[in-house]
């Protein structure tokens, strides 16, 4: 198996190292990307038989691939699947799929147009905890789900302040960094269809009159400061006049059934604050999972039984990265279906940018392609 990367970015490394753990033969046979000389220096044994290129068109039309990794920031995305999609070669493209409506829909013809095989980076959809969720939900021993109230507190939010992230330009907004996640599982495990949206946002915490471009380590506050990381030479200061970012958001989904949704974020809950999960209600018992405690309880409604399960897993996004790695795999391999496919991408991310316009204008949004 011989490995295309356009963007060779930390993420994307880690999903190739995921590979190679089930699929020692694969190699990391091309890269595009803009700092190709420092990856070589720092990775000379695992790159030693890699060829560089200056863009994507050049790998494509020279490297024979057996499947091409997109890493890049996120806003160019689309660009990048665009012109790998033609080749029809196998397409592992990492979330958000889109930043922008206008790349949302070019990157959904791209999709109708070549139908090429793609796996999308959500590897909460298919990790152990929510796969059980999913049985327990599809069994019906709870009835069909009538309502659903989801959390994401986010103990390392800190991240989308310090760096590139609080770009919004670069990111396209924190709905699409992180609810895009768990509106797939979401969405994975309903089986529905949402309709429409209304969302808000809050900036309360991350502002400040710190001056524009100040770093961590230049900061007099530097020692006090409970958000500092003035280790990192490259990290800025979370409370300067130019950080972007909400540090909270909800959103409530409207579905196709009459139910909805109620999802909220948080990037400044701290430790034991941390959750992130869901609870789905049936009529006949709830279901509620939280991925730090790693549990799954099921409450029946109209009988004094509880059933608690236990989902232990060590490994990167709760054991989703080796499912999604394996897949991927297999897709290369055998023609085997994406279990995460690109439609998932594109709903999760047209949803993130409804929820995005509706806290912007105060409106509910449709969620639809017009």
């Amino acid at each position: 198996m011989k490995l295309g990367v356009i963007g060779y970015g930390s993420r994307i490394q880690h999903v190739i190292q995921e590979i190679i753990k089930l699929e020692p033969t694969c190699t990391v046979s091309a890269i595009v990307d803009p700092q190709s000389r420092m990856y070589q220096e720092h990775q000379p044994q695992l790159l030693q038989h890699t060829a560089f290129y200056d863009t994507p068109e050049a790998m494509l039309a020279s490297a024979e691939l057996d499947g091409v990794l997109i890493g890049t920031r996120c806003y160019l995305h689309t660009e990048m699947a665009l012109k790998v999609l033609p080749t029809r070669i196998p397409l592992f493209l990492e979330k958000p799929v889109a930043t922008t409506m206008e790349d949302l829909l070019r990157l959904k013809a791209g999709a109708e147009q070549w139908n090429a095989p793609v796996t999308v980076s959500f590897p909460l959809r298919v990790c152990d905890i929510v796969q059980v969720v999913k049985e327990i939900v599809d069994s019906g021993k709870i009835g069909t789900i009538e309502h659903v109230q989801a959390v994401n507190n986010v103990p390392y939010g800190s991240v989308y302040y310090h760096n590139w992230y609080r770009d919004e330009s670069l990111t396209g907004g924190l709905f699409l960094q992180k609810a895009t996640h768990d509106f797939d599982y979401i969405n994975h495990v309903l089986q529905y269809q949402p309709v429409s949206v209304c969302a808000m946002t809050s900036k309360q915490i991350y502002k400040g009159d710190k001056p524009a471009g100040l770093h961590c380590h230049q900061c007099d506050e530097k020692h006090s400061c409970p958000d500092s990381a003035a280790h990192d030479e490259k990290m800025q200061c979370v409370f300067g006049t130019d950080t972007g970012n909400e540090d909270s958001g909800s959103a409530l989904v409207y579905y196709d059934t009459g139910m909805h949704v109620s999802y909220s974020q948080n990037f400044f809950a701290r430790r034991g604050a941390e959750a992130r999960g869901a609870r789905f209600l049936g009529y006949k018992g709830t279901v509620e999972f939280d991925f730090y405690t790693e549990t799954i309880k099921v409450f029946m409604h109209h009988t004094d039984r509880v059933e608690t399960y236990q989902i232990k897993s060590d490994q990167s996004h709760f054991g989703g990265d080796k499912v999604l790695a394996r897949n991927y795999i297999d897709m290369i391999q055998n023609k085997s279906a994406s279990i995460s496919p690109i439609e998932g991408g594109l709903m999760s991310a047209l949803q993130c940018l409804k929820a995005r316009e509706s806290a912007l204008t105060n409106t509910f949004q449709t969620i639809d392609w017009n």
